[in-house]
């Protein structure tokens, strides 16, 4: 392209389409946004997003000046797609006058048709990922990179369109009021910083947990060693808390339901170690330096595992691994197959 639009000084306003609700998700966008921001700090950028990741977009306020929020569309899994949303998604981006709208979405064609849909309302230039069997393409389409890691795909894509320089490191802000929030939790809890090792049970599909008993089993081993056992979770995991706490010989503290985004994060912070599902929390503990071990059995680890001495993976074995299923459709043989003893070897290397 003769003058690539994100170093083009005529572009002052980018929007991008990023509808995902995981945290792990919107952590892997940081980077690339991070890049724009340092290379071009007089780019108004526009986040399109589910208006439930305000409270995570604003922990990236240096590099995100807003976020409009997305209505659904047909082809787009995570919400139903509400029509009067969609009419005011399309007003709002009219009276933003976009320059660029990049599709950060993924490999969805129906993401490549809201954004010409909303690059048409706004009179604004379309590019960003190219999904299979899209067949708008053009010079500011990139064709989506299947086996990249995430972060370094959109890294890729602001790269294509002119952004030079970036890093891949992960980050997460924190706001007014998250120290003194946790440092009350530990206080409350008896946490010691560094002496204390965080379990996370929970994931939003079944096909990426590992069964209770088996994270209690690793429980009693961190107990063993003389660190004190924390169990993390949202409100709606705490089941899984309770399954955990059913099968342990040692005493857990059960968080689970009981941080905010921002203790979360500190709790991982100052944190031994994280035992966790391929999960948003994963990537948070990437973020907040924390050494970890995740467990995939559907995930990708191409996609979203971390490969460096502080964060291990440990994978099944099994041939349908990785997948694309929420829920199993035979008998669920990849968390079946990831051992305890897999598991463990990773954690002591770590600790040792």
């Amino acid at each position: 392209m003769p003058v690539p639009p994100l170093s083009d000084p005529g572009v002052r306003h980018v929007a991008f389409l990023r509808a995902r609700v995981g945290l792990g998700d919107l952590l892997c966008s940081v980077p690339a946004l991070r890049a724009l921001r340092h290379a071009r700090p007089d780019i108004r950028i526009t986040v399109i997003t589910w208006v439930e990741t305000a409270p995570v977009l604003a922990r990236f306020a240096p590099y995100i000046d807003e976020l409009l929020p997305f209505s659904g569309y047909p082809g787009i899994p995570d919400r139903p797609p509400d029509g009067r949303r969609l009419h005011d998604l399309l007003s709002g981006a009219a009276a933003r006058h976009f320059d660029l709208v990049l599709q950060a979405y993924g490999d969805r064609i129906a993401a490549n048709e809201i954004c010409e849909r909303i690059g048409r309302s706004a009179d604004a230039r379309v590019g960003g990922f190219a999904a299979a069997g899209f067949t708008g393409r053009g010079e500011l389409y990139l064709p989506y990179p299947r086996r990249v890691h995430e972060v370094h795909r959109h890294l890729a894509l602001v790269r294509h369109l002119g952004v030079t320089g970036g890093d891949s490191a992960l980050e997460f802000g924190k706001l007014p009021g998250d120290t003194a929030a946790f440092a009350a939790l530990a206080d409350r809890h008896g946490l010691v910083p560094g002496r204390y090792a965080v379990l996370h049970p929970g994931a939003s599909a079944t096909t990426r947990r590992w069964p209770p008993a088996r994270f209690a089993a690793v429980a009693d081993q961190l107990s063993s060693r003389g660190l004190e056992v924390v169990l993390s979770g949202v409100a709606a995991e705490r089941y899984l808390g309770r399954a955990v706490l059913r099968h342990t010989r040692c005493r857990p503290v059960d968080l689970t339901g009981a941080t905010t985004l921002g203790t979360l994060a500190l709790l991982l912070r100052n944190a031994a170690l994280l035992v966790a599902n391929d999960t948003g929390v994963a990537h948070l503990a990437a973020a907040t330096g924390t050494s970890s071990v995740t467990l995939f059995m559907a995930g990708d680890p191409v996609r979203w595992a971390y490969h460096d001495d502080r964060h291990r993976v440990v994978r099944a074995g099994v041939p349908c691994s990785p997948c694309p299923h929420l829920s199993c459709p035979i008998d669920l043989r990849c968390a079946q197959d990831l051992s305890v003893g897999a598991v463990l070897k990773e954690v002591r290397s770590l600790l040792d």
